[in-house]
């Protein structure tokens, strides 16, 4: 949902930026807490700015960071790091943009467990982040981009793709394939693993009956 080219929001839209349900928005529109705009045909609209004030969000004064976000797969990429870092610098140079934070990361694009990613987003929920300028989709996170555009939205934090790749470097495609086959390779060996401490308790339980049998056979003789 791109923020800025909508003005008015239907209730539905709108109850779905602030995460509750339309039956929450009908409810305090009565009560007053969050009014609805009325069209001259009676139907309920909301508007951004109404959404910038409910979340206490002064956007003449936004002092909110704005932080460019580069990622490479491996630290042998640190060449293709700094060529990503400075095409975003000189991008925002050029619309004035000023810059308050420039994240390097490491790690696959499938990896959400990134230190410096998930404390970006951590800080994108604390309402500490205006704006996140990133090369492409894949630098920020390999599959789901959508949700977490929708997601910075929810706290008006904005994503700008400079250039919108749909295609990542040979090397990067390559890392994510083997990330991949080496998570299933695991999970099979692992049920490999499983499989043959089965086998091997069943084993140990069939000697054990095997040896009562024949201590019993033994003891019923002995009698």
């Amino acid at each position: 949902m791109d923020t800025k080219n909508i003005t008015n929001y239907k209730p539905k839209d709108f109850a779905e930026l602030l995460g509750i349900s339309v039956k929450t928005l009908q409810r305090w529109d009565r009560k007053g807490i969050l009014k609805a705009n009325r069209t001259p045909t009676d139907r309920r609209y909301y508007t951004y700015d109404q959404y910038l004030q409910f979340k206490g969000i002064q956007t003449e004064n936004d002092i909110r960071d704005i932080v460019i976000y580069a990622r490479v797969s491996t630290k042998k990429q640190k060449d293709d790091l700094k060529n990503q870092v400075e095409f975003l610098k000189q991008f925002c140079n050029s619309k004035g943009i000023i810059v308050n934070q420039c994240i390097e990361d490491f790690g696959s694009g499938l990896n959400y467990n990134r230190k410096k990613w998930n404390r970006l987003l951590e800080e994108v929920m604390e309402n500490k982040i205006k704006t996140i300028v990133i090369s492409s989709k894949d630098r920020f996170i390999r599959f789901g981009y959508e949700w977490f555009e929708k997601f910075c939205e929810k706290f008006n934090a904005e994503i700008i793709i400079v250039n919108n790749e749909t295609h990542s470097p040979n090397e990067e495609l390559v890392q994510d394939i083997i990330s991949i086959l080496h998570v299933f390779s695991c999970r099979l060996y692992g049920l490999r693993k499983y499989k043959n401490q089965i086998k091997e308790d069943v084993e140990i339980v069939k000697e054990l009956q095997n040896g009562n049998k024949t201590n019993n056979g033994t003891n019923t003789k002995n009698k």
